[in-house]
Parts: C-alpha cells; sequence; structure tokens
C-alpha cells in the first residue's frame, strides 16, 4: 500500500467559482495566498475548466476571504486571517469531496 502523499491533490470538479479577496501587504494573508497558489495551479484547474477562479486585491486593510461557490449553489466562505492554507484546503477539499460521492450516488438512482 502507498503512503499517503503530503501535497493533495486539489479536485475542482464540484466547484462552480472561487473569489478570493485579500490585501497583500497585510501580515495576515499568507494562508490564502497559499491557498490561491494550489487551486489556481495548471494542474487543479485541469479538474474543471470551467470552474472560475478570481482573485480580487486590495488596498484597504481588509480581511483575506475566501468564498467558493459550488455547482448546486452551496457556498463555503473562510476567513482566511485565523486560518493556516491547510486547513482551508482540508475544509474545501473535505466538501468537495462529500459533492463529489453525492453526485456520484444520484447518478446511480
Amino acid at each position: 500500500m502507498a503512503a499517503p502523499s503530503k501535497k493533495a491533490t486539489v479536485v475542482l470538479k464540484a466547484v462552480k467559482r472561487i473569489a478570493i479577496q485579500f490585501s497583500p501587504f497585510e501580515s495576515n494573508v499568507r494562508s490564502t495566498r497559499e491557498f490561491l497558489a494550489k487551486v489556481g495551479s495548471e494542474k487543479a484547474r485541469a479538474t474543471n475548466m470551467n470552474c472560475e477562479v478570481i482573485s480580487v486585491v486590495k488596498h484597504d486593510k481588509s480581511e483575506p476571504v475566501v468564498d467558493i461557490t459550488y455547482l448546486d449553489g452551496e457556498r463555503l466562505v473562510m476567513k482566511g486571517a485565523k486560518l493556516t492554507s491547510s486547513e482551508m484546503l482540508s475544509a474545501f477539499q473535505s466538501r468537495c469531496t462529500a459533492k463529489d460521492l453525492q453526485a456520484k450516488l444520484a447518478a446511480k438512482k
């Protein structure tokens, strides 16, 4: 059995849109930028070419926010100031996995 890899693959199949906004010069923005790098990577984008990944750079000292809209209309909003990038990715991936499972079950019926 293979050991689990440290880098989880980001799959955007169940996602319609990811909007990420942050003020780049704030000290609490690192995890949000790391999350953006993961979901915006070519490998992740290839899993759903119709998924919009939008980054909004603000200069108003606002809190970093990740707003994810799934294909079924559900939204997940994460405030990046208090979360690590791995916590954000974990929450995102667990929701995506659940949605993918729901879609597979619905297709079987």
